[in-house]
């Protein structure tokens, strides 16, 4: 039988009246239900990826057995040969590498100049034209889809790569309103020295604004890259032949008339989807840096 220490018993009892110790169980509580939700919800986002990544390395009848076969048994990696050797994939890898490139260099460009001249220059109506140009993001795509493609067709440019690049060298509200936010946070007395030790406006842009807008511009660039690597719905507008796809139509060549090739589609997939997370992966740095420092000076 055994004796309970009372001096033992008052402690345990002092402690749980300890308002400080209420508190931090409180806390130690709090964090582990915010924890669980987060793995909750960490598994939901991951799960279509694990389904792609098992999906990819499966037989063709083993794709829809139930219960469903996380692990597949055989792993068939040949189906990430047979999705990258069955269609002109370099050909398709040529071509959205060359308008994501050239959509980066047109959206940097356009974006970084609008926005200098919108936060370091002053000139009547600036502030009433950046608002008519946020405005403007409220308008769907949709609403300007039509009256673009005439324009294009009248400039006989379907059937090229010209509409999918030669938009991107003009400013997107977006991106100029990213980048003035960022630039609004460099002092304007930097500009005032400078122009004392006469440099121009290009001067400034080029030799002060530039190279402390690292983050911002690696942002942008990632953002770009992330909407035009992955873009289905332009290039099926405005290319018709098949040596002009891109990555995103190609795959759709694995749909046929009699049936998908799920795992073929699904490895090929995930071999398009690697240069995003990859990219994401060793830019995430810059990437925070730049979308959270945007937000700190209106």
């Amino acid at each position: 039988m055994s004796i309970s220490n009372p001096t033992q018993s008052a402690r345990t009892q002092k402690r749980l009246r300890n308002p400080l110790h209420s508190k931090r169980m409180r806390g130690i509580m709090g964090a582990i239900i915010v924890h669980l939700v987060l793995l909750t919800g960490l598994v939901f986002i991951l799960m279509p990826l694990a389904w792609s990544i098992s999906t990819s390395l499966k037989e063709p009848g083993a794709v829809f057995t139930y219960p469903p076969e996380w692990i597949p048994r055989p792993v068939v990696w040949r189906n990430y040969i047979d999705a990258w050797t069955v269609l002109p994939f370099f050909r398709y890898l040529w071509n959205t590498t060359m308008i994501t490139t050239f959509s980066i260099v047109g959206r940097l460009l356009a974006c970084s100049l609008a926005a200098f001249a919108f936060s370091r220059l002053r000139w009547p109506g600036r502030d009433v034209l950046f608002f008519m140009m946020l405005s403007t993001m409220m308008l769907p795509s949709q609403v300007t889809l039509i009256p673009t493609f005439i324009l294009f067709r009248k400039l006989g440019w379907v059937n090229t790569f010209l509409p999918l690049i030669i938009p991107k060298f003009f400013a997107e509200p977006f991106f100029t309103f990213l980048m003035r936010q960022f630039f609004m946070t460099i002092p304007i007395q930097m500009d005032e020295a400078a122009r004392i030790d006469g440099c121009t406006n290009f001067s400034i842009f080029s030799k002060i604004i530039m190279p402390l807008s690292k983050p911002v511009f690696i942002a942008v660039a990632i953002f770009v890259f992330n909407a035009n690597w992955n873009d289905f719905f332009a290039p099926l507008i405005y290319l018709h032949d098949s040596d002009k796809f891109t990555l995103a139509l190609g795959l759709r060549a694995f749909q046929g008339q009699f049936g998908t090739e799920w795992n073929l589609m699904m490895a090929a997939s995930n071999l398009v989807l690697l240069p995003v997370v990859l990219l994401f992966f060793f830019a995430q740095k810059y990437f925070m840096q730049g979308v959270v420092i945007t937000g700190l000076k209106g």
